[in-house]
């Protein structure tokens, strides 16, 4: 078995699409948009064929109002390869203005990582 995709609520689908795009190596499908719910989508696809969906509707924090939609997901996790790399895209992402959350480390379970956060506060690993 594997992860085929994770999917994200988001506020603002452009840009959470340009952050993933500039910063991890994704591919982005047509934007989905359907009429009747006003639901729009991207699919990003990594190399290994795992995805990120973006999701968004205008009245989205109203939808989920009285939903415990926001328990679960704590973090999701993108290997890239090398400490270097996590360093690297750490120390980018820090230059451009983006909330670092956990400096690189090796952590007391034996992973090399760093937590950051995209636009819109989700919670990304950086390991090896």
């Amino acid at each position: 078995m594997t992860i085929e995709h994770l999917a994200i609520w988001t506020k603002d689908i452009e840009k959470m699409k340009a952050f993933y795009l500039e910063f991890f190596e994704v591919n982005a499908n047509e934007k989905y948009f359907n009429p009747i719910k006003k639901f729009s989508s991207y699919f990003l696809s990594f190399s290994s064929g795992t995805r990120i969906e973006l999701m968004h509707r205008p009245d989205i924090l109203k939808h989920l109002e009285g939903l415990e939609q926001n328990l679960g997901l704590a973090h999701f996790a993108i290997a890239l390869g090398s400490k270097q790399m996590v360093d690297d895209l750490t120390h980018t992402l820090r230059v451009k203005g983006y909330s670092i959350l956990g400096e690189p480390r090796t952590t007391g379970d034996g992973y090399y990582e760093s937590v950051v956060a995209d636009p819109e506060g989700n919670q990304i690993e950086l390991t090896i």
